[in-house]
């Protein structure tokens, strides 16, 4: 009967849910990360001008090195940009899985 009761309590529920209200500074912490979300996508940008530029580079001059490490850094930079983007919707995407976990 010891297991049975242990299980049980692993399987409580404390009904803990998101509040929107609830702590005091809330829109400035949004306003916050916002401010940081865009300049994270400001400094995307110019990482992604200057891989360009690397890449066009390399390709020019037969730097082959230079121009890997161009295509690599468009690649991150393009990675880098579309997750900065979908940053909301990706979290919220996984907040409403998980309050389908029972």
């Amino acid at each position: 009967m010891f297991l049975a009761d242990t299980l049980v309590q692993l399987a409580y529920d404390p009904g803990i849910k998101p509040n929107e209200g609830g702590l005091p500074g809330l829109n400035v912490l949004k306003e916050v990360i916002g401010s940081v979300n865009l300049f994270g996508i400001i400094a995307v940008v110019g990482a992604l001008a200057v891989s360009a530029g690397v890449w066009a580079w390399g390709h020019h001059t037969g730097g082959h090195q230079a121009e890997a490490t161009g295509k690599k850094g468009v690649l991150v930079s393009a990675g880098a940009a579309l997750l900065l983007g979908a940053a909301n919707g990706v979290v919220a995407f996984f907040s409403t899985l998980g309050t389908q976990v029972h």
